[in-house]
């Protein structure tokens, strides 16, 4: 099979479509000035967006569900998206994936799984190749920079072979840390399938260690304009459920609210802004699994005056619309500026304009009033001087500042430049720009770049600020630069700390990410991540030093990290924030040092420097999983025949391997798959996987599923096996709705955990019970020996060990790696095996027509569990290696005890002999019934204990509510001796 590296372009549509043509075709690709030994072969691949719009055809599939799930854990996002598109045809076709992700994000997983086979991906780091060497490159080529833009995007894209009346679903994973501007956090969803879908879904959960104090759903955004047809508000079908800490959102619009926004899919970005309360102070620390993250946002502060320079390009490619957004824009900055402000405006051209030449002038009406006439006369003609500009600017500023008479000891000092193009006139190179540049400013002050349009040397801009203590900004060709300009400079117009040092007492920490800041603006926030040395140390020292407006500040403070954590994991218990949550802090400072790195390696000045850098930066990104500038996605692609059919190979005429032999046996539903297996070589390096599933189209034979009667499913109805008495016993659980019940613990020895979520249901009419329940989902944890899980819903399993997959329930897939075996039959069935010696296997039940009382659910069986020990515990657990007698209590015997009534107190009374169990030393009463267990496929008679299995369960009902799905603590209560 051919090895193709996944590609993301800069391009302003998200597809999943169909394509006849070879899209590079379509692509006019523009050579960036690269500086240093930029790497012009290597992917993965993020391009300048300047793809024109593909017609697409009657053949392209048809986009079946799409399914956008965000969960952000106090800032820090995980996004799922899910695709899954069907070849409704009998020839094969193109099918194309592209969505849009933020600039600011990495990659984490891509998998496709193409006529019922997976096909995972790997990241690997970009092989070194000499520019004058050949290869297949296709000319794109990857930004190298590692700052993001406000709404800036790029698409990831993949194109697969789809065969004939055959479905391809796509899932995409990437992670990002959301930056607070303005006092507010943005999370952006791209909602763009270019065509009608059937299934559309977008969520997005937020899991705050602070109270939300502020959230917002805005209409869609769509370029310039807002998809919302004049209504103000969050998009139709939105729903917004919120307490202090935890908020969770839902958009999902059927098809004919999907026509109202836009007919052709292009419905636009989901967009929800929030904040979190703070307390002055020292900031929120979050500590967990041997790793912190510091969130410091000082408020209340007296801002600091600054002396701010704007150098603005004047050339001829700035006439039109853009000088005149920039001069709306700058005529509503000099209304902000303050009366402490100091200002000046520099032009450049071919020739260099200072409206007030050997100075800076401070506020007041007069300055401002003369200031909008200069910028009123503005006339763009000539070429660009990037470097004249830039020069003059920094010179005026630097002798404004060694200025004993004008120069003000605290304040904060800084350039912003703007410009739409690359140099023209004056000095050309690059290298020499930023040489100058630096030498020009002296770290006296920053440089804060803008660029506007396609036409920009983003990596001249970016290097430019970055070696300059700024941050570079992108306006595209189609924005209303007026108003981002002015939100730019809202952002860092209002100082309020500079020369910023967070420090950490030395012995407790190591490889904390940036920490030294020059400025810090109100709205904004400063995060330092860091890992501890010592987990076992009682408390970290925190120091935090400043400048203001006055006068220096230190804030101190010691923290206790044992409490820290302990909070931390108590919120996350408490938002059920899931899956995600298992290690969010160390991913955090994986992602702020891959950051970091990058940062670095622009600013290098040697090429052992930006060596080291690379390095440092390349084994993160690895270590991680992230798609970064350095690394790549390798996937293997299907092939598919002249007839349609994907091409066979020997791993797909293997059998699965033969279920354990036991007398009860689940036959398969006729239209379900046979699944092949995905072997995972672990240790120890990651070996580029192959997935194996047959075809869709041929209906194979039955196979057998073996499953045993121990059990819980239905309402849930319980059924266990007790080997030593031979005996089945049966009970059931009158649960609440939204409790998560443990069904299996045997974490200090296996390491194997199982929990189950409650979802309700009103009882059908005249039933004795007030609701049922059923369960919505089940967790597997396997601690042992490396830690791996496995979530379960109606629609989908989440597996996450060394890769993380999310596979929808409608495929037939095997999947096994060192420890883990899973088979996925389509609709049917899901079996587990763990180590060998424990297998689970769980029924999925769906319902196409619904009543009130029916919920589409899960059911779980215990089909080998030799591999557990003898202190396993829950509900179900308890019982495999319990020794449960049954015998008669007799006809005559005494009534007295604490239980008698008055009217049989002291007496002998003759009653029918009727049967009990003996659990321990507890006596339960029991009456003999019949249960339909494996979807009703099979009865079995069994022993049935009343009153919520009270005396036959260990403890009461309350003792197996835990606190959230992946909780592994163990069985701490007694037994239940009454």
């Amino acid at each position: 099979m051919m090895l193709i590296v996944l590609v993301l372009y800069l391009c302003p549509v998200f597809q999943c479509q169909t394509e006849d043509t070879d899209f590079s075709e379509d692509v006019d690709f523009e050579e960036e000035n690269m500086t240093s030994d930029m790497d012009s072969n290597a992917a993965p691949l993020r391009i300048p967006r300047q793809v024109k719009t593909l017609l697409t055809k009657e053949t392209k599939p048809h986009i079946q569900e799409l399914s956008v799930q965000t969960t952000i854990i106090s800032r820090y996002a995980f996004t799922a998206v899910s695709c899954s598109m069907l070849n409704r045809h009998s020839a094969a076709t193109q099918g194309v994936f592209q969505f849009h992700i933020p600039t600011a994000a990495y990659i984490s997983n891509f998998t496709m799984i193409v006529g019922g086979r997976v096909f995972p991906s790997q990241v690997k780091a970009k092989e070194k190749k000499m520019k004058k060497e050949g290869g297949e490159n296709n000319g794109k080529k990857k930004k190298d920079t590692p700052e993001q833009s406000e709404g800036e995007m790029e698409v990831f894209r993949m194109e697969v072979t789809i065969p004939g009346r055959n479905r391809a679903v796509f899932f995409l994973i990437y992670e990002e840390l959301l930056q607070r501007r303005l006092g507010r956090y943005e999370h952006v969803t791209s909602v763009r399938p270019m065509q009608l879908v059937s299934k559309l879904s977008v969520g997005v959960t937020i899991v705050e260690h602070s109270r939300l104090t502020y959230l917002e759903v805005l209409p869609l955004r769509n370029g310039k304009t807002t998809a919302s047809n004049g209504k103000v508000g969050p998009p139709v079908s939105t729903v917004v459920k919120q307490n202090e800490t935890l908020c969770k959102i839902s958009f999902t619009p059927n098809i004919v609210q999907q026509a109202k926004i836009a007919t052709n899919g292009m419905l636009g970005e989901f967009v929800v802004r929030f904040d979190v309360e703070r307390e002055n102070g020292i900031g929120d620390i979050q500590v967990l699994d041997g790793h912190f993250v510091h969130y410091f946002a000082p408020r209340d502060l007296p801002v600091v005056p600054k002396n701010v320079v704007f150098v603005i390009d004047t050339s001829a490619s700035m006439v039109g619309t853009k000088i005149r957004q920039t001069k709306e824009a700058l005529f509503t900055i000099l209304r902000e500026l303050r009366p402490n402000d100091h200002f000046n405006f520099v032009t450049f051209s071919n020739r260099i304009r200072v409206w007030q030449p050997g100075k800076l002038v401070p506020v007041t009406p007069n300055n401002v009033r003369d200031a909008k006439k200069f910028i009123y006369m503005i006339s763009p003609t000539g070429g660009t001087d990037i470097n004249g500009g830039i020069q003059t600017g920094s010179a005026l500023l630097s002798d404004y500042l060694s200025s004993k008479e004008e120069s003000h000891h605290n304040s904060v000092s800084l350039i912003i430049f703007l410009t739409d193009g690359r140099p023209t006139v004056g000095v050309l190179q690059s290298p020499t720009i930023i040489g100058n540049t630096k030498a020009a400013v002296q770290e006296k002050f920053c440089l804060f770049t803008i660029g506007m349009g396609d036409d920009v040397d983003y990596r001249l801009l970016e290097r430019m600020s970055l070696e300059n203590c700024g941050t570079m900004r992108r306006i595209a060709e189609d924005a209303d630069a007026s108003v981002m300009l002015k939100g730019f400079y809202d952002e860092i117009g209002t100082p309020l700390l500079s020369d910023i040092r967070v420090e950490y007492s030395e012995d407790a920490v190591q490889y904390i990410t940036q920490n030294l800041f020059t400025n810090y603006f109100n709205g904004s926030e400063l995060i330092v991540a860091g890992k501890l040395t010592n987990r076992s140390a009682d408390s970290l020292h925190i120091q935090v030093t400043a400048s203001n407006s006055e006068r220096s500040i230190v804030l101190e403070k010691d923290v206790s990290l044992h409490e820290r954590e302990k909070e931390t994991e108590r919120r996350l218990a408490e938002a059920e924030a899931g899956p995600n949550a298992d290690g969010y802090v160390e991913r955090l400072w994986g992602y702020l040092s891959v950051k970091d790195g990058l940062k670095g390696r622009l600013r290098s000045q040697t090429s052992g420097e930006r060596e080291n850098f690379t390095q440092h930066a390349t084994n993160l990104s690895l270590t991680y999983n992230f798609l970064t500038p350095l690394t790549q996605i390798i996937v293997e692609k299907p092939q598919v025949l002249a007839d349609g059919t994907l091409k066979q190979t020997e791993a797909e005429a293997t059998e699965a391997p033969p279920p354990p032999e036991s007398s009860n046996q689940l036959s398969e539903d006729d239209n379900s798959f046979t699944p092949q297996s995905l072997h995972r070589n672990e240790p120890p390096k990651p070996i580029s996987p192959v997935a194996k599933a047959t075809s869709g189209v041929s209906k194979p034979a039955k196979k057998s599923v073996t499953l045993s009667k121990t059990s819980a499913d239905g309402d849930p109805h319980f059924v266990v096996e007790i080997p030593h008495s031979k005996l089945t016993v049966c009970f059931n659980i009158n649960g609440e709705p939204g409790h998560i019940l443990r069904l299996v613990t045997d974490h200090k020895h296996s390491g194997v955990t199982v929990n189950g979520a409650l979802i309700g249901a009103p009882a059908p009419v005249g039933s004795h019970k007030e609701q049922r329940t059923y369960f919505s989902s089940i967790t597997i944890v396997a601690n042992k020996p490396r830690r791996s899980y496995i979530e379960v819903t109606p629609q989908k399993v989440i597996l996450d060990g060394r890769d993380r997959m999310i596979l929808p329930c409608s495929s037939s897939i095997s999947v096994e790696t060192t420890n883990l075996g899973v088979v996925l039959i389509a609709n049917t069935n899901l079996t587990v095996t763990i180590q060998g010696t424990i297998q689970f296997v769980i029924l999925f039940h769906h319902y196409k027509n619904p009543a009130p009382y029916q919920r589409d659910h899960l059911g779980f069986y215990i089909a080998n569990s030799k591999g557990l020990s003898k202190d396993t515990h829950g509900l179900l657990g308890q019982f495999l290696y319990e020794d449960i007698g049954l015998t008669q209590l007799p006809g005559n015997f005494s009534m007295a005890g604490e239980n008698s009534t008055l009217e049989t107190m002291g007496k002998n009374i003759t009653l029918p002999s009727y049967p009990v169990l003996k659990v321990k030393d507890r006596t339960v009463a029991v009456i003999k019934k019949s249960r339909r267990i494996y979807s009703g496929k099979q009865t079995v008679d069994c022993w049935f204990a009343k009153n919520n299995a009270a005396k036959l369960i260990d403890g009461q009902y309350s003792d197996y509510v835990v606190s959230h799905l992946f909780d592994t603590g163990d069985w701490a209560n007694g037994t239940n001796t009454h």
